[in-house]
């Protein structure tokens, strides 16, 4: 693109050693044409974590939803199968679902089109007389979609490349969280005035734990840059150690059935490219994406995750409420930092500052992000 020539330059010092490194240019974050290209190179083309399959359980049920400027439905059909597809009615492309819930078809709210669970056509008024109009070969446009542990993935590629393949790494790391047998407690949405990747930063980001979050859990966090292990395409793994996510960083339920001979310290972080952070604590696991709204904003999704013994706990909710209340305060920690860096980011002042040794986690992602999106660098 026309922008590639005057970035470039920008962009060696980033591309250094780490600690020779800088930031990238604030047009990463804050430019429109970066963002389309995004737009396709990331989100058009990578296997992307949309929910969880016991949020689909029964036949019927489903869910639209927009992500990275496409309307979807994800339904569970009569067969008991899970199918994706673009919410875009054949005839002329009206979304024909909203919002979730248990459907025996879809209809399109314009012209009557209906359509079965799995996207096909199934009744079109008046169209018996459209010549060469073939019912049969009609049908909501289909979506790749696939499973891993308990997790839905879709990808918007036409030839996604191979689910096995693009998992393997997290398969080989996060196994042991066995997120098969967890459901969802606490499904959290938060908007941010921010570039989506600065929210994933900022979780990768164990720089800042020990300032902002000093008075939360930063002084029940340890860690150190060998704990970090780099993985192909932006890619991060970190072992460390964690309190619980709770005011006194005591665990409310018990450990994990399958954790039982980790300390209570245990804690794991991985990120899978482009837009899912994965939190493993001793009793929970946490699954957050942010879904780009434009270069200036995103849809923060927080996925709490329980062991499926806790839910007969006759107080469940009422614990579930105390990790929801502490999330949030820490949350709202990090709101007020990223939101004040994307102002910084379309200022002619801002110049990118120099990188530190515990920022080894986002220098790696950075790199991978420009290999991807500006070819890679010498």
């Amino acid at each position: 693109m026309d922008g590639d020539r005057s970035i470039q330059p920008q962009l060696a010092a980033t591309r250094s050693e780490l600690l020779r490194a800088r930031h990238v240019p604030g047009a990463i974050y804050a430019s429109p044409e970066i963002y389309r290209r995004e737009m396709v190179e990331y989100f058009g083309r990578e296997w992307l974590f949309v929910g969880r399959e016991e949020q689909f359980a029964a036949p019927g049920d489903y869910e639209a939803r927009r992500i990275a400027e496409r309307p979807i439905v994800i339904a569970r059909d009569k067969r008991g199968e899970l199918n994706a597809f673009y919410n875009m009615c054949a005839h002329r492309g009206v979304e024909v679902a909203e919002g979730r819930g248990n459907a025996r078809m879809f209809k399109c709210p314009y012209h009557g089109w209906t359509y079965d669970l799995t996207g096909q056509l199934t009744g079109a008024a008046y169209m018996r007389e459209s010549e060469g109009f073939d019912p049969a070969g009609c049908r909501l446009p289909p979506i790749a979609l696939r499973t891993w542990r308990g997790n839905v993935f879709v990808s918007f590629h036409p030839e996604p490349r191979d689910f096995a393949a693009a998992m393997a790494e997290f398969e080989a790391d996060f196994a042991i969280l066995h997120t098969e047998r967890c459901r969802v407690a606490d499904l959290t949405r938060i908007r941010l005035a921010c570039n989506w990747k600065f929210f994933h930063e900022n979780l990768m980001d164990f720089y800042h734990v020990g300032v902002l979050h000093a008075k939360s859990f930063g002084a029940r966090f340890g860690w150190t840059p060998e704990n970090v292990a780099l993985k192909p395409g932006g890619g991060i793994t970190i072992r460390y150690d964690a309190a619980p996510s709770t005011p006194d960083g005591q665990t409310r339920f018990a450990k994990a059935p399958w954790l039982e001979d980790r300390p209570n310290s245990f804690a794991c972080t991985g990120f899978l490219p482009p837009n899912l952070t994965l939190f493993g604590r001793v009793d929970c696991v946490k699954l957050m994406t942010a879904w780009p709204l434009g270069p200036d904003a995103c849809e923060v999704l927080i996925y709490l995750l329980f062991p499926e013994e806790f839910f007969a706990d006759p107080e469940f909710e009422a614990k579930v409420e105390v990790y929801r209340a502490y999330q949030k305060v820490i949350y709202e920690e990090d709101r007020s930092m990223i939101e004040s860096m994307q102002l910084a980011m379309a200022s002619p002042v801002y110049a990118p500052g120099r990188m530190s040794i515990m920022e080894k986690p986002i220098h790696h992602f950075l790199n991978a992000y420009l290999d991807r999106m500006f070819g890679p660098g010498a």
